[in-house]
This record gives C-alpha cells, sequence and structure tokens, in this order.
C-alpha cells in the first residue's frame, strides 16, 4: 500500500511538473502580448502613429519571437510604392536593431536582403539601345516580372536555414549589370528586406512578417520629382512616374491586404526608432534580465 502511494505521488509530481513547464511558456507569451497590445494601440491612436492598421493575430506572432517562445531567425519583408518611404524606414529599423546588438554583444543580429539587387541583368539590352534611358522605353521596370523573385525567395529561406548564401548586386547607375554571387551574407537573427515588389505573389510567402508603407498620393509625387531631379532624370521623370503608378495600382496596393501592419510613409522619423525601442525593451526584459541600459 506504502510503495503504491509512493508510486502515485511520484506520478503526480511529474504530472504537476510537466504541467508547470508547459504553462510558464505559455503564460509568459500571453503577458508580452498583452504588453505588445498596449503599446500598439497607444501609438495607433496618438497625433502622428506610424501606424495606420494592424492585424491581431501579428501581436500573438510577435510575442512568441519577443519572448524566446520562438528560438529561430524571423524575416520581415517591408513593401510599398516607390517615394512611401519604405527605404528609410528600413534603413532606421537596421540601425536601431544594430544599436541593441552593440550594446548586448549580440553577433549577427540583422542581415539585409535587397529587393533591388535581384533585377535580371539587362545590359546587353542596354547597349543595343544605345542607352538606359532608350532601354527603358521599351523594358518595363515597374513590374514584378523585372526581377527574379524566386531566387530571392530561395537565399532568404538558406539564410534562415542557418546558410550563408552569396547575394547578387544590381548596378542602379544606369547599367543594368547585376554581377551574381557579389556580396557575403550570413545567418542572423532578423532578415530583412524591402522594395516594390518585395510582397508580391512569388516572394511574400518567405516573410514572418509583412509590413507595408502607406503614403498620400501627394506626398508621394513630390517626393518622387525631387528624387527625380536629383538624378537628373529630366523630361523622362513624367513618364516614368506615370508608369510607376499605373503599376503600382496592379502589383502593389494590393500587397496592402497580406501586411501585418501597415506603416504611415509620413511620421517623423525619430517615432519608428521610439516604437521600436519599446519592443526592444521587451526582449531586453524577456531576456537580457542581468543587464540594464544606462
Amino acid at each position: 500500500m506504502a510503495e503504491y502511494i509512493l508510486h502515485k505521488t511520484k506520478e503526480e509530481t511529474a504530472l504537476r511538473t510537466k504541467k508547470m513547464y508547459v504553462s510558464m511558456p505559455y503564460n509568459r507569451v500571453q503577458a508580452v502580448e498583452e504588453r505588445l497590445k498596449k503599446i500598439f494601440e497607444e501609438e495607433l491612436n496618438s497625433e502622428g502613429s506610424i501606424l495606420v492598421s494592424y492585424k491581431p493575430a501579428v501581436l500573438s506572432k510577435l510575442a512568441k519571437y519577443l519572448s524566446g517562445h520562438i528560438n529561430r531567425p524571423a524575416s520581415i519583408g517591408i513593401a510599398g510604392e516607390t517615394a512611401s518611404g519604405k527605404s528609410t524606414i528600413t534603413l532606421d529599423i537596421i540601425d536601431t536593431i544594430k544599436s541593441f546588438a552593440t550594446e548586448f554583444d549580440i553577433e549577427d543580429a540583422v542581415t539585409r536582403v535587397n529587393t533591388d539587387d535581384y533585377y535580371y541583368d539587362r545590359s546587353e539590352m542596354v547597349k543595343e539601345a544605345g542607352s538606359f534611358a532608350e532601354f527603358a522605353k521599351h523594358y518595363d521596370l515597374d513590374v514584378p516580372q523585372a526581377l527574379e523573385l524566386e531566387l530571392m525567395s530561395s537565399h532568404i529561406k538558406e539564410l534562415l536555414n542557418g546558410k550563408s548564401v552569396y547575394l547578387p548586386k544590381y548596378d542602379m547607375s544606369g547599367t543594368a549589370i547585376r554581377y551574381d554571387n557579389h556580396t557575403l551574407a550570413k545567418p542572423s537573427k532578423i532578415i530583412i528586406s524591402e522594395g516594390l515588389f518585395t510582397l508580391t505573389e512569388k516572394i511574400k510567402g518567405a516573410f514572418d512578417f509583412k509590413i507595408y508603407v502607406d503614403v498620400e498620393h501627394n506626398v508621394q509625387k513630390e517626393r518622387f520629382f525631387v528624387r527625380a531631379e536629383e538624378r537628373g532624370l529630366g523630361e523622362s521623370a513624367k513618364g516614368i512616374y506615370k508608369n510607376a503608378n499605373q503599376k503600382a495600382e496592379i502589383y502593389i496596393k494590393p500587397c496592402k491586404a497580406d501586411a501585418d501592419i501597415v506603416l504611415s510613409g509620413e511620421a517623423v522619423r525619430a517615432r519608428y526608432k521610439s516604437f521600436l525601442n519599446k519592443l526592444i525593451s521587451i526582449v531586453q526584459q524577456e531576456n537580457f534580465r542581468n543587464k540594464v541600459i544606462i
């Protein structure tokens, strides 16, 4: 009888221990999710917010990553129209992550995979046309078919699986040359990509988190023509802008529906970093409790 009671007690203790280890991570994730909801709602309802909208399900996924419940690399895809601000936002995100990584001695924190580097090499076509301007009259760069997105997807997946890859480099100076196997990219905790077509059909499945940068038409137009003047596009800028907007209606704007988070491309830059630092503070508290930032 005593042996039976002892055996039964051991079983109950093991069961309680098992339940404890099952419930603790869940409760931790749930607590982080509640904190995220508060952060997101406060930002969404504030004046000059960086947030336009977000899907509630993204908070649950994000909570699992930030709490360490999911311990594998995460991929982030950022898309938006030309001159929406997506490149600036991406660089600010990378800068903020790197600052945190330096503070906490974290190696291989973030790797950028630039969507624009996957444009097909069309240098021979440029030579035949006599100039890039003539080439661009007959070749549309504002469609996802102009990029080798399948290759980009495979590179991101390899990085997520812990493999180093050599990324291509596209020459944006007007030669349309793409140098393959150009830049060594090492696996990291975050893989981030941005571009016009980053969330289109052939590539969107590579991303754990999908972000769309939205912008008012008048703001986008003003930015575009300022940039066009800086690049010396001259009168061709009008045609390029018209085509870019027409193709955006077909290929880019629909991506907004797939986005987990829609950001405003018009917020003050400091707001993006401030918001991200609030998320990073959760990582700090959940995974680096013994180190305090002064």
